[in-house]
């Protein structure tokens, strides 16, 4: 079935509306302070009728068999459409940070970097991040480069999402 705007999608948010819906997939980590892993994830950008998208996503590890394990990152925020592509979103993780990225969306590219993080006593130091989405051939390819814990900006997670068809968006 082929995706459709929705009539009620605010103005601003038309250069975002390929993000909407409930996306599922699998995706892989790897950073010199872990060992690399396997995950499935789900993420949902859904809207009501105001000037942002609510961006949702959990993730589940796996085990050696591909079965999943235990829960993995668990994340929520909103995604804010300013003037001449300028992207805004805040993030809130339950491990302890909340995070402010700004960057654009272009076409269907939609790229980000990360301003600011804020962490309680008890989370781990993140200091960095790059964002990209995308869609290519109907899927959404994602990447998340990060810096933490000492080491320097550079590849930890991606992955590549399926929408899933018949989800609500609203």
């Amino acid at each position: 079935m082929p995706f459709e705007i929705p009539t009620d999608l605010h103005g601003d948010l038309v250069p975002l509306a390929w993000l909407l819906g409930r996306w599922e997939g699998s995706g892989h980590g790897d950073y010199p302070t872990i060992d690399r892993f396997q995950f499935d994830q789900e993420v949902v950008f859904a809207h009501d009728g105001r000037p942002f998208l609510h961006y949702f996503s959990r993730a589940w590890i796996l085990d050696a068999e591909g079965q999943r394990a235990r829960p993995g990152a668990l994340e929520t925020g909103f995604v804010r459409a300013r003037p001449e592509g300028a992207i805004e979103m805040v993030l809130a993780h339950p491990t302890g940070f909340a995070e402010v990225w700004y960057g654009s969306v272009d076409g269907a590219k939609l790229e980000l970097v990360a301003d600011v993080t804020a962490r309680t006593a008890s989370a781990k130091e993140v200091t960095g991040g790059h964002r990209l989405y995308g869609l290519v051939e109907g899927d959404l390819l994602w990447a998340y480069d990060m810096a933490a814990q000492g080491q320097q900006l550079q590849p930890h997670l991606w992955g590549k999402l399926v929408r899933s068809a018949g989800e609500s968006v609203a």
